[in-house]
């Protein structure tokens, strides 16, 4: 495992603040954790809200956890005063999404002044076994913070 060192001495709180900034995560039921630099872990319990037709949590969902995941695990290693963009990501689906929880693990690949990328694996708990349901590669942007 690659260790990074955060330009934000503070990363731990910025990074929750910012997840706690996204009503998205609580509509999902969406929590961090783990939440080191370079890695975050996100956990979001099965909700028949979230599923398509066959019962399964939407590829959608999957993504937009995924996506959020990467961009938190890059957000740890950014400057202070920064705020994050995803710029692009690819997904590949690898089993139905079906189980009692979710768990979203990404870590930092290449952290970069502008640009980082990021791996990401969602897993489906179900009877105390994981199955890997979904994995991402995404591309995050290091936006200086802007007054609004």
């Amino acid at each position: 495992m690659l260790r990074f060192e955060p330009k934000n001495p503070d990363y731990r709180a910025a990074t929750t603040r910012v997840f706690d900034g996204q009503p998205a995560m609580r509509t999902l039921g969406i929590s961090i954790v783990a939440l080191e630099a370079g890695e975050v872990a996100l956990s979001m319990p099965y909700s028949a809200s979230l599923a398509q037709q066959s019962g399964f949590i939407h590829a959608g969902i999957i993504t937009t956890a995924l996506d959020t995941a990467c961009g938190m695990a890059a957000f740890t290693l950014m400057p202070p005063q920064s705020e994050i963009l995803t710029v692009e990501f690819k997904t590949n689906l690898l089993n139905p999404a079906k189980g009692e929880r979710f768990r979203f693990a990404a870590t930092v690949v290449k952290p970069g002044r502008t640009l980082t990328v990021c791996e990401a694996k969602a897993f489906a708990m179900q009877d105390g076994k994981e199955t890997l349901v979904a994995a991402m590669t995404g591309t995050l942007m290091a936006l200086p913070q802007r007054d609004r």
